[in-house]
C-alpha cells in the first residue's frame, strides 16, 4: 500500500492550494483518511480527517479555511486550502485507516507547502 501526496508549492499569504493524496495497492476497506502536517522544528500534527459516517474533523486553526474531501472511486483524498497563512508552511502528509483504526502503509514523502508573507 502506498500513499502519494501532491499539489504543494509556494504561495503568497492569502492564496490557495489543493492537495491530493492517492492510494495505490490492495486495500479492502478504507474507513478514514486524514491530513497531517509537520512544520519546521515542530511535531507532526493532525490537520483534518474524514471518517465514514462522521462529520469531518478540522484543527481549530484551519477551520473555515481548509476543506477535506474524498473521492472513493478514485481512492483519492483532497485538501482544499484557502486564505493560507505563513504558519501553514509545512510538509503535508496523508494517512488512510481501516475499520479497526489501523493505518495502511507507512508515511509517504509528503508534499511541501510554503506560504510567504
Amino acid at each position: 500500500v502506498q500513499l502519494v501526496e501532491s499539489g504543494g508549492g509556494l504561495v503568497q499569504a492569502g492564496g490557495s492550494l489543493r492537495l491530493s493524496c492517492t492510494i495505490s495497492g490492495s486495500i479492502f476497506s478504507v474507513n478514514a483518511m486524514a491530513w497531517y502536517r509537520q512544520g519546521p522544528g515542530k511535531d507532526r500534527e493532525l490537520v483534518a480527517a474524514s471518517s465514514n459516517g462522521s462529520n469531518p474533523y478540522y484543527k481549530d486553526s484551519v477551520k473555515g479555511r481548509f476543506t477535506i474531501s474524498r473521492d472513493n472511486a478514485k481512492r483519492t483524498l483532497y485538501l482544499e486550502m484557502n486564505s493560507l497563512k505563513p504558519e501553514d508552511t509545512a510538509i503535508y502528509y496523508c494517512r488512510a485507516y481501516g475499520p479497526g483504526g489501523a493505518a495502511f502503509g507507512s508515511w509517504g514523502q509528503g508534499t511541501q507547502v510554503t506560504v510567504s508573507s
